[in-house]
């Protein structure tokens, strides 16, 4: 089978069409490299595009952990490597306070935003879709294009805020003002905040570009026989995904427009009665805590942008190698629904502490206890889906068995935070550190790394490494767990987050040994990553070859394709589906599966 490009005519040929080979009867000449590796049009390029980007952020922001780490855990200790790295900023190897800010607030930019937003809906959503659905390509190529480079722009903005004379911004990545709302109120208020407010607007356009190109696509250009129904479960998570981006992110584009007013334009959205050195700031009738609402209506359904990639992912890969039908599809797909309507009605509880009225606080309470119940449903089918299953422990499965694991635990520490009486004394201390990256960030990635294990034969044409890839996941895995866990004990004590340090507080001086501990088991995790990161890059090149179009025995459609598919992802007419996406039953010929395309047997009827 030749693997030739299809150049083809608009976004997409009609359901089953012809390929474009066929249709003008000869093919496209070779593309010049920059206008198919650089300015591409083609999904599978802009999704590893998107991966790649992600890597190289994850990789900076997790550093930067790493460096806070050893002020944390090491407060009277030198290291001159971080000299090397941050320059004046780690002056003699000494992390300054005001940077320790700084290194803070750009770690939680970059990987809620730039890795596990943009890094994780960008590849998967670009990949899996239109493969997943039977479509040549998304429903405006040029629009997924330009919704990269508005990220690639984001970023070189972002970027570049590490290296102004005053320091990227240090407001928190929550940005609250008045800290982010005052140039004078600290270095990392100066230039650097600027260009990170720049550099989120020109992220929240290139999501918005992405989702609704992602909605479209899913709506609408379908290959024959594939309802809404029958669309894999990955399809539904991404395309709720959209959604939840769709709706919020201009919320937060709001949010920014007006914090930059207040900073350069002298109005006062978020300032009042501020003084500066006894000196009153002509600001009046503005409220921080206006900006909080606003950032919170993005922030909760971003815990669900990032979270729902990871949900869908997980159901393929459990089903997949376990050789068993998901559990429950209509009670997945009812719960991502509930998960997305809910999503947008808890952002206060974030707001516990701003003196909400208490009756308005208890609905909160009770609506974010609510959304236990669709997650709950979702653990579920995925321990009924494993159970009594013929397990293949593939890398992809061992993450995808993580995510799980790290979703339940994460997410029984937030019945803890959603309950406004026990809030009070948990908010800002490291239980909640401990809490948010445990579910949302550690179970998060874990989805992530099972996306990239299980379909890199997809975006490559070969396998990685499995021996490198169990080794990343049992020290990842343990990792995670030693450095988040024993936080919730600091954090019930009542240990703030976000201090530069602790050795000068009598109540918190016993947990120097455990964030010790910490710092040690968060330095070996990032390496860790690194052997991720080497295998990754090495597998591209020397990876073993896939010698078979479906490696993982799956039933739905992308394994249908070419190992390397050209622009138009099918040669020929595009397959027509019979059936829904988790047949994994004996087929009658020695298969434990049957592929969606495989026309329903006489009497047997649809599921």
């Amino acid at each position: 089978m030749n693997n030739e490009e299809i150049i083809i005519e608009g976004p997409n040929v009609a359901h089953g069409a012809e390929s474009a080979t066929d249709h003008h009867g000869h093919e496209h000449h070779e593309q010049h490299f920059v206008w198919k590796y650089i300015f591409s049009q083609d999904h599978k390029i802009i999704s590893k595009q998107f991966l790649i980007t992600g890597i190289i952020w994850a990789i900076i922001g997790a550093l930067f952990s790493v460096f806070f780490r050893l002020q944390l855990g090491f407060p009277d200790s030198t290291f001159p490597i971080m000299e090397k790295f941050l320059g004046e900023w780690a002056k003699g190897g000494k992390l300054s306070p005001e940077f320790y800010y700084a290194l803070v607030t750009m770690h939680g930019t970059i990987l809620v935003f730039f890795v596990l937003t943009a890094g994780l809906s960008g590849t998967f959503a670009n990949l899996l879709i239109p493969f997943q659905v039977g479509a040549r390509d998304m429903a405006s190529p040029f629009m997924n294009m330009l919704s990269y480079w508005f990220f690639f722009a984001a970023s070189i903005l972002m970027f570049t805020s590490l290296f102004v004379e005053t320091g990227p911004a240090s407001g928190g990545w929550t940005t609250y003002p008045p800290l982010s709302a005052l140039k004078e109120a600290s270095l990392g208020s100066g230039v650097g905040m600027d260009l990170w407010l720049l550099g989120m607007a020109l992220f929240v356009v290139s999501s918005l570009l992405g989702g609704l190109n992602y909605i479209t696509t899913v709506l609408n250009m379908r290959t024959k026989g594939m309802t809404m129904t029958r669309l894999p479960l990955t399809i539904w998570a991404l395309f709720f995904t959209a959604v939840l981006g769709v709706l919020s992110f201009p919320v937060l584009f709001s949010g920014v427009v007006l914090l930059i007013f207040d900073r350069n334009f002298g109005t006062s959205f978020y300032l009042s009665e501020i003084f500066i050195g006894g000196k009153a700031l002509p600001h009046i009738g503005g409220s921080a805590i206006l900006y909080q609402h606003l950032f919170w209506f993005l922030g909760h359904p971003e815990v669900y942008i990032i979270m729902l990639p990871g949900m869908g992912m997980a159901s393929e890969v459990l089903s997949t190698h376990s050789r068993k039908p998901i559990f429950g599809y209509f009670a997945m797909i009812i719960s991502l629904v509930g998960i997305t309507l809910l999503a947008f009605l808890v952002w206060a509880h974030h707001m516990f502490v701003t003196g909400m009225s208490p009756f308005l606080g208890s609905i909160f309470v009770l609506l974010t206890l609510l959304i236990a119940v669709p997650s709950a449903v979702k653990v579920f089918n995925w321990i009924t889906t494993i159970w009594r299953g013929n397990i293949r422990f593939t890398p992809a499965m061992l993450f995808a068995l993580g995510f799980v694991s790290m979703f339940i635990s994460g997410g029984l520490t937030g019945i803890f935070l959603g309950n406004s009486a026990l809030d009070i004394h948990l908010h800002d201390t490291y239980f909640v550190v401990a809490h948010f990256h445990i579910v949302m960030g550690v179970s998060a990635f874990f989805g992530m790394f099972a996306g990239v294990y299980h379909w890199f034969p997809k975006m490559f044409g070969r396998f990685m490494n499995n021996t490198m890839g169990y080794i990343h996941f049992f020290i990842t895995f343990i990792g995670a767990y030693l450095i988040f866990w024993p936080m919730h004990y600091e954090g019930i004590a009542g240990m703030p987050r976000r201090y530069y340090d602790y050795s000068a507080w009598e109540s918190f001086k016993h947990f120097q040994g455990i964030n010790s501990f910490i710092s040690i088991m968060a330095i070996i995790v990032f390496f860790t990553q690194l052997l991720f990161v080497m295998n990754f890059i090495v597998s591209i090149f020397r990876g073993r070859k896939l010698t078979t179009l479906n490696p993982w025995g799956s039933t739905t459609l992308e394994w249908t394709t070419p190992i390397n598919p050209g622009h138009g992802n099918w040669i020929g007419e595009i397959p027509e589906v019979h059936r829904w996406p988790y047949d994994y039953k004996d087929d009658g010929h020695g298969n434990d599966f049957i592929p969606q395309t495989t026309p329903l047997r006489p009497g047997e009827e649809a599921h």
